[in-house]
Formats: C-alpha cells, structure tokens, sequence
C-alpha cells in the first residue's frame, strides 16, 4: 500500500492504514513532511508559509489538535481579526483559530512520527493494477491537488482522471517580511478585501507567541497568477502593499515570497470526503469540501478507513 504525499491527508490515511495493521509507504518529493502546513526557518525561527492557523469543529479533529496542545506543539491563537475594505479598518469574530510556535509543519510531522515515509522520492507514474513506478501495490493514494496528481495517472485509470480533472485550484503567493522592530499597531491577523495584491496578513509574532517582528502575508490569486514564473520579483510590490496597508514608518529589513501554484480549490459539492475507485486509486485532500487543515485530515482519515476495511 503505497500513499504519495506527506501533507496532513497522506499522513492522516496512512496513520489509519497503520492502526488497522495495514502496511503502507509514503512517498513525499519534499525533503520534509508537511505539504500545505508548510513552515521555513529564518535565522532559526520558523514562519508559516502555507495555511494561516486552522480551526475545529469536528470533535475527532478536536481531538488530535488536544493531543498537539498537550504536546506543546499547537495553542488556541484568536477568535478576532481585522478586516480591511472600502469601509476602513473593522474588528471581525469567527472561530477559533490555532496556531503552532512551532510551525504549522510540526502538527504533521507529530502525525508521521511512526510512520515509513520516504522523502525526496519523486513518483512518476500510476498504472493499472495498480503498479507504482512499475512495482506492484494493493492500492494507491494520490494526497495532493488534483492537477499534481493528473500528469502521474495513466490515462487507462479513468475513474481517478475524471475526479482530479473535476477539481478547481486557484494560486498564491505568501511572503515573510521580517523587520528590525514592531513598528504596527496590536492586531492578531487582518483580512484584506477588494485589494489588489494582499488578501490577507498576520503578525507572525503574535501568532507564534514570541513578538518577532515578522509579518507573513498572504497574496490574491490574480496578483499571484502574474508571478508565478518568478515569484521573487513580486517581493517589492508585496512589501510596499504591506507598508501602505498598515502605515508603517520603514521597509522590511528582508522579504521572502514562497509561490503555491495550487494553494486553495475550489470548494466541491457532494457529501464524498474521499474518491476511491475499484482500479484501487483513493484521493484525499481538502478539495473535497471546505479548504480546510480539518477537512484535509478528515478525508485522509475517512479514505483511510475505507482502504482498510477493503484490504482486510
């Protein structure tokens, strides 16, 4: 049983595949686990460059993200942003979001911990039987979006083409801009609506809990959509976007931009957590409902229930 992708879904099936017994490998073309809960550090602190915090509702994702509290690794953040808009600057309730001093990356790689996973193993190409670069699996689970896992499937496999071409992704790009001292006032993470480049920022170091003077923002699909060839040519705009929005006196002392060509899908409809076909093909990830860090473990986790019950 061979899961590819060491994100939080491919982590999340293959720890079920493991409990109920199941001998399963994930493979990760990265050198780290994490996929989209990415993380990077700078002068040895990390930054989130993927998701912003994740929140629960589900009581089984409750669970786990008890588990990370107990084990330092996540912390309740805020349940109040700001929003930016034609209006001005507003306080806006939602959720409770979490946040990791750690990273974000650190809640999968506490996930994966047991698990066989092989980094830096680049897959190529899914076959009928199914066969894995040419080696024979039980089944295969493809945990990424749905365009990275189309070019690896052979066309004879065509339950799984047809539900990777149904998905929908838009792109991003995030920037860490760190700076020689906190110049901004108080604020957890601000939404940015109707802007042509941030959609959203967050004070990292209020995030993370160690007041750093490090801002991550996170950039609009159009304006990303420009940059993707060469994402470090968008720094300047996005730092300059960053200083405008929040009034600061001086530019960052440094600017680094990440580029996620499939950041966000498209929200799907149906009731599928998960696609499992009988060619033995499964996919997971949270392009099988809300984009969410929750609803990427729980299509791993239900996807992995099912491969489990199927292969006994």
């Amino acid at each position: 049983m061979v899961v590819v992708g060491a994100g939080i879904a491919g982590v999340a099936c293959a720890a079920e595949l493991a409990r109920a017994g199941v001998p399963v490998r994930v493979r990760e073309r990265a050198r780290v686990s994490g996929g989209r809960l990415a993380s990077k550090r700078f002068d040895g602190r990390p930054a989130d460059l993927g998701a912003a915090y994740f929140t629960v509702d589900d009581p089984d994702f409750a669970a786990v993200a008890d588990r990370w509290r107990a084990a330092g690794l996540a912390r309740e953040w805020t349940d109040t942003l700001v929003a930016y808009g034609p209006g001005g600057r507003e306080r806006v309730s939602g959720p409770m979001r979490w946040a990791a001093p750690r990273g974000l990356r650190s809640l999968v790689e506490h996930l994966a911990a047991d698990l066989p996973v092989t980094h830096e193993r680049l897959v190529t190409r899914v076959e009928p039987g199914p066969r894995v670069d040419g080696v024979e699996a039980e089944a295969v689970v493809l945990a990424m979006p749905g365009p990275q896992a189309a070019p690896l499937l052979d066309p004879a496999l065509a339950d799984a083409t047809r539900a990777v071409a149904a998905q929908r992704w838009s792109s991003a790009l995030t920037g860490v801009l760190r700076y020689p001292a906190r110049r901004w006032a108080d604020f957890h993470g601000a939404f940015v609506n109707d802007h042509p480049v941030l959609s959203l920022v967050c004070d990292d170091g209020d995030r993370r809990g160690d007041a750093a003077p490090v801002l991550v923002a996170h950039t609009t699909a159009g304006f990303a959509a420009g940059h993707l060839r060469q994402p470090a040519a968008a720094g300047p705009a996005i730092e300059q976007a960053v200083r405008d929005l929040l009034g600061l006196p001086e530019p960052a002392a440094s600017t680094h931009v990440h580029r996620w060509t499939y950041a966000t899908p498209a929200a799907q409809s149906g009731s599928a957590t998960y696609h499992l076909d009988d060619d033995g093909i499964g996919l997971a990830g949270d392009a099988f409902g809300r984009p969410r860090a929750q609803t990427a473990w729980r299509s791993g986790r239900d996807l992995g229930r099912a491969l489990a019950a199927r292969l006994g």
